[in-house]
């Protein structure tokens, strides 16, 4: 299994409390960090407005911090999880992406969805199409970033997308392109779409859900005339660990109590229902066990997010040392 991990930019207000002129300094801290530990690749959100509710908190774009973290790292991968597509022209898209990737020495992945989160999209005058179009949407999006980067230059005349010999010089550093990670689980196009054109999918790392989700993928495949294990099939994991139970539970409280500051005790609440029960809660052994049979299953890889990492890292430390080396390889 390989691993990645978030770098916090602000969006699950995890920045919070720490004075705009020192954040970038923290996110590079925390990449710099990773790249000299176990970790393949640091990843960051594309988002505008702070979950689990907008607030007045930082949240730093994804792009402009590939851009960055590229100039300022010399080996780990660069990724976002996920660009919503429907935020940048897709042509756009793939220059600004090609140039990160020339910026970074070749190190970009490119995580792409459909986008979800109503209050930013309408908050930044996008307004909020229905599923379908969303869908149409990263469908043709993807075909003209793969075109572009293969070719250099796009041509398209879609539903929702024209682009005539638009110009994308110079390419990706990356052979074939910058690899492409179609996140969403949604069963009769997202996993289609990801059948059609991923080198990576990104859907729910639950036991139960990631079974059904890899079997409809592999029918997808199949019906698409594509290779289903030449797929890497990753998820996003919470993580919360401690040496004991009782360690996981003040880890947890802390983030809780973080959280509420912000937005309220019920939202603050509300939101850790993503990490109680998750595979990446526990004590080391715990997690192991969890994880070790995610990887049976397909599992991949492993994106983590540490809702402390601004501001504590022995969470960090203890999953590298303990967890990482067992599932590795």
């Amino acid at each position: 299994m390989r691993f990645g991990m978030f770098v916090p930019q602000g969006w699950r207000l995890d920045l919070a409390g720490i004075d705009p002129v020192d954040q970038w300094g923290v996110m590079k801290g925390v990449t710099l960090r990773a790249e000299q530990g176990p970790w393949e690749s640091a990843w960051v959100y594309d988002h505008f407005h702070t979950v689990p509710a907008p607030t007045e908190e930082a949240t730093h774009e994804a792009w402009s911090l590939m851009s960055a973290l590229g100039a300022v790292t010399s080996t780990i991968r660069l990724g976002q999880m996920c660009t919503a597509v429907s935020y940048r022209n897709p042509a756009y898209l793939a220059k600004v992406a090609a140039t990160a990737d020339l910026i970074s020495g070749g190190r970009i992945e490119m995580g792409i969805g459909a986008g979800w989160y109503e209050h930013e999209w309408r908050a930044y005058g996008y307004g909020f199409p229905p599923p379908g179009e969303r869908l149409a949407r990263l469908d043709e999006g993807v075909q003209i970033m793969r075109q572009a980067w293969t070719t250099g230059s796009a041509t398209l005349d879609g539903k929702h997308y024209q682009v005539d010999g638009a110009i994308v010089q110079p390419k990706p550093l990356q052979d074939g392109g910058i690899p492409i990670w179609i996140a969403g689980g949604g069963e009769k196009v997202t996993l289609r779409i990801a059948a059609k054109y991923a080198q990576y999918t990104n859907f729910d790392g639950t036991p139960d859900v990631f079974a059904r989700k890899s079997a409809l993928l592999r029918e997808h495949c199949a019906n698409v005339g594509t290779d289903f294990d030449a797929i890497v099939r990753s998820a996003n994991f919470n993580v919360a660990i401690g040496v004991t139970e009782a360690d996981v539970e003040a880890r947890l409280a802390q983030t809780e109590a973080r959280i509420a500051r912000y937005v309220g005790e019920d939202l603050a609440e509300a939101s850790m229902a993503a990490f109680r029960g998750m595979p990446a809660v526990g004590t080391p052994e715990q997690i192991v066990e969890k994880l070790t049979g995610l990887r049976d299953q397909g599992l991949g890889y492993a994106i983590c997010y540490f809702p402390e990492a601004a501001y504590d890292t022995t969470g960090i430390e203890l999953f590298e040392r303990e967890v990482i080396p067992a599932l590795a390889g």
